[in-house]
């Protein structure tokens, strides 16, 4: 069983800010691999299914990104697993718009929902981090990141959420290489 938790910020006007991409990438694959109803668990919202063979619960926490780790320590609690079991889905200043790239644990770049399950659980969990680029000087990155996507991005948006999800099998397996290379692949024919 593995636990993968898509970050954001609970409510309808934070939906389309590029920090609730995270929520954005489980919907998906909530929606793409037939997972069962929504559930509130965990001070969060969960999803039940299986992907490649493996079962996984899917944690949307409702704590607000400043206090994720809360929802995400519970659950894993509640399921006896490891952080090894952890796989988090999250926005990412570093990386170009639309890009997603696999790691294991790692520093939180003053990203608050990873802080917050670092400081709960420690950092050695997978991190799915997608890319939404840097608006180029650091006095704009508040506004950047709680701002909405261009409807301009929202094609290339769908693409990569779309990507995410077909290719979820590979991460089930624990294939990280073969998914981010599918993902680019799949996003380059796009």
């Amino acid at each position: 069983m593995q636990l993968w938790v898509g970050l954001g910020n609970p409510g309808q006007q934070y939906a389309l800010h590029r920090h609730n991409v995270g929520f954005m990438a489980a919907d998906t694959i909530a929606e793409v691999h037939d997972f069962g109803p929504v559930q509130k668990k965990f001070q969060g919202w969960t999803q039940d299914g299986r992907i490649a063979g493996q079962r996984i619960i899917l944690l949307k926490p409702a704590t607000f990104m400043n206090e994720s780790g809360r929802a995400v320590s519970e659950a894993l609690r509640f399921y006896k697993l490891g952080i090894d079991a952890l796989t988090v889905f999250h926005d990412e200043l570093d990386l170009a718009p639309m890009k997603v790239k696999v790691k294991r644990g790692g520093g939180t770049a003053g990203h608050n929902g990873l802080r917050s399950i670092d400081q709960h659980l420690g950092a050695e969990f997978r991190r799915v981090r997608i890319g939404i680029g840097h608006p180029g000087h650091k006095d704009r990155i508040t506004g950047y990141v709680l701002g909405n996507y261009a409807k301009s991005e929202a094609d290339a948006l769908a693409d990569m959420l779309g990507a995410i999800a077909a290719e979820a099998g590979w991460l089930a397996q624990g294939d990280d290489v073969r998914f981010m290379n599918d993902v680019a692949l799949r996003l380059s024919e796009a």
